[in-house]
């Protein structure tokens, strides 16, 4: 039998799970995925959180001794959720070593209402990166305006950012124009750019929901002709995007001076859509240099029937940009778009946020009670 998932780590695609939880890792599960199905990374989200805590016993003993020692819901949620973010990272260690730090990432989100605020994401960057305590983790930041500064604030200090919610190619180079004065900063700091890294997660899926809802309000013949494209189009034109920065002499002083690019993610690349194939998100977005996070049911049916032609990004420019014309000719604001999905990524990970900090507090007293 092909194994497909190893074809699409030798197409130069690094093939991340976007899951974890106290019982994937207590089973030793996230331990087989990396050997045996060439999982070598790891991201998660606040959603992933809530999830993990609302199933299962795993973390009782934990919520257990911090409800003895009267600690509050806040630092309950970070002593939860680092304490699987570096279990994570000592999986995940051996393939860091291995790539000489290129994979081997687990990546964990600050808290998500300070989304808006610069100053108060770089403080939880910081105290994060210091309960973690992993060369291999990444700190994850919304690409949200404040958010900019942020990205450059942690880069500048040594921390590792994994760039978060970006949908517009605007916005993206912008986040890429971060990354740069980023290390710039840090070399100006005197910190070693090669221990310095970061991917930038372009989301894929949401595009597509949100435009083929304004497509079907529109009703057309040629606007249903448009539906289910704009998500590849939009990632395969931040590629194009990609490449002309990371072709600057900007970047060549970066790259000399040791560091080493900011590889694009391609994230939401779960199929939403039930008429849709189910690896149309992985198939399509074959490049060298990236990461695709996958949702384990995208991984298993990847490496099931996942049709694999080489390289599906270079080369499709053209049409790619065509496509984004004929969606503004038949009516899509683009610009209005993406402004929506960053709206509601932000929000949706606050009230996610807000569902993990309310389960724990629950789980908290119901330890106090019985103890």
């Amino acid at each position: 039998m092909s194994d497909i998932l190893k074809r699409l780590s030798d197409e130069g695609v690094s093939i991340w799970l976007d899951d974890i939880s106290r019982e994937r890792l207590r089973t030793g599960n996230l331990a087989e995925l990396v050997r045996d199905k060439h999982v070598v990374g790891v991201t998660s989200n606040p959603t992933i959180f809530a999830k993990a805590l609302s199933k299962g016993s795993a973390y009782d003993d934990q919520v257990r001794d911090l409800a003895l020692r009267g600690v509050d819901v806040e630092e309950a949620s970070r002593a939860i959720t680092t304490y699987d973010i570096r279990w994570g990272c000592d999986v995940l260690r051996p393939v860091y070593d291995r790539t000489d730090g290129l994979d081997g990432r687990v990546s964990i989100e600050v808290d998500p209402r300070l989304a808006r605020e610069t100053a108060k994401t770089v403080a939880e960057a910081r105290a994060l990166w210091w309960m973690v305590d992993r060369p291999n983790l990444f700190i994850k930041i919304p690409a949200t305006e404040e958010g900019l500064e942020a990205i450059t604030a942690a880069l500048a200090e040594g921390i590792s950012v994994n760039v978060t919610l970006i949908f517009s190619l605007e916005r993206y180079g912008k986040v890429i124009d971060a990354f740069f004065t980023g290390l710039e900063q840090a070399r100006a700091n005197g910190h070693d750019l090669s221990k310095i890294a970061s991917v930038a997660s372009f989301f894929v899926s949401r595009v597509d929901t949100e435009i083929d809802k304004r497509l079907d309000k529109i009703g057309s013949e040629e606007a249903k002709a448009l539906r289910s494209k704009a998500g590849l189009a939009n990632a395969r034109l931040a590629y194009a995007l990609y490449e002309e920065k990371f072709g600057t002499s900007r970047w060549t002083a970066l790259k000399d001076a040791g560091a080493r690019p900011q590889r694009p993610l391609w994230a939401s690349t779960g199929v939403k859509d039930p008429d849709l194939n189910d690896t149309l998100y992985v198939d399509e977005l074959v490049a060298p240099g990236t990461v695709n996070t996958m949702p384990e049911a995208t991984l298993v049916a990847e490496a099931d029937h996942g049709q694999l032609r080489g390289d599906t990004v270079r080369g499709t420019y053209d049409d790619a940009r065509a496509h984004m014309a004929a969606l503004k000719d038949a009516g899509v604001d683009y610009d209005d778009v993406v402004r929506v999905l960053e709206d509601e990524g932000v929000e949706k990970f606050a009230v996610s946020w807000k569902e993990l900090l309310e389960t724990i507090a629950a789980e908290l007293e119901s330890k106090r009670a019985g103890a």
